[in-house]
């Protein structure tokens, strides 16, 4: 996506916020010249998952392109045990990746590793579930509504179920429905992100730059601070009540987006820690 975005615009500086897994589907967040660089906030924002997991069979990739390595009985499950099986993850976790998964060891992806039939060791890592919401029960059919952190995989939660019901379990769909502050009712598909780039408007599908941060608090700056802010001058804004949450988002008396402002404690002043508006730039 980000190959074919950076194609069809031209704009050199694109890049993605959140890999999907090859079969899924989903909310994918795609930024370009300056957006890029908020693609940290929104690869650290929650994500919402629809995740359809058949119980009695388990694969090696977690999903349903491995291998069956295992199948069990899920005939006399009942929605009240499954229920309270998913429960019990909500929190945070400590969580295994799949070893067919991009992480890294010793530079190389994992799933390397694993087609090449060697075992490396896999560390767990700390994941927050928010919400898991049983959205439909047709046995051996579960489908979840999961909300969590970065990093998460629903595949090894999908594993990770299977073997507390006893039975097994893989990933058989997933689709993201939710990153940071995107919704899937919000995206567009490949065909009309292209035919937008044929008609020339496609400059009318990408959000501001300050979408990414709306979350964080806002001041705006009188004239004589925006031009401190432009030269990476530190300001004194008298914001007590806001140093807690240490970033800032800075508009100009007009309206524009023009920085975040982190919090120098020892100081006491708000230092530009991304400026986004250039002198004689709209």
């Amino acid at each position: 996506m980000v190959t074919l975005v950076r194609r069809l615009s031209g704009e050199r500086r694109v890049g993605h916020a959140g890999t999907l897994d090859p079969e899924a589907t989903g909310v994918l967040p795609v930024c370009l010249g300056q957006g890029t660089r908020l693609i940290e906030f929104l690869a650290e924002a929650n994500k919402v998952y629809r995740a359809e997991i058949e119980l009695g069979i388990s694969t090696d990739t977690y999903d349903a392109a491995g291998k069956v390595t295992w199948r069990g009985d899920a005939s006399s499950l009942t929605r009240e045990q499954v229920e309270a099986a998913v429960a019990s993850f909500i929190g945070f976790i400590d969580q295994t990746p799949p070893k067919y998964s991009a992480i890294k060891h010793q530079g190389i992806p994992l799933y390397r590793w694993a087609r090449a039939g060697v075992e490396v060791p896999i560390k767990a890592r700390r994941v927050e579930l928010h919400r898991l919401d049983v959205v439909d029960w047709q046995l051996p059919l579960l489908t979840l509504e999961v909300e969590c952190s970065k990093g998460t995989y629903i595949r090894s939660l999908a594993q990770d179920l299977g073997q507390k019901l006893g039975c097994g379990a893989h990933l058989r769909n997933l689709a993201r429905l939710k990153s940071g502050p995107f919704y899937i009712s919000d995206a567009i598909n490949i065909s009309r992100l292209e035919e937008a780039f044929r008609q020339g408007h496609w400059s009318e599908l990408i959000y501001p730059i300050d979408k990414a941060v709306l979350h964080l608090p806002s001041v705006t700056v009188n004239d004589e601070n925006e031009r401190a802010i432009m030269n990476g001058r530190s300001l004194a804004l008298g914001l007590a009540n806001d140093t807690s949450r240490q970033l800032l988002r800075a508009y100009s008396s007009d309206g524009c987006f023009i920085a975040l402002l982190r919090y120098d404690e020892q100081r006491g002043y708000w230092r530009p820690e991304k400026v986004f508006k250039e002198r004689g730039e709209s």
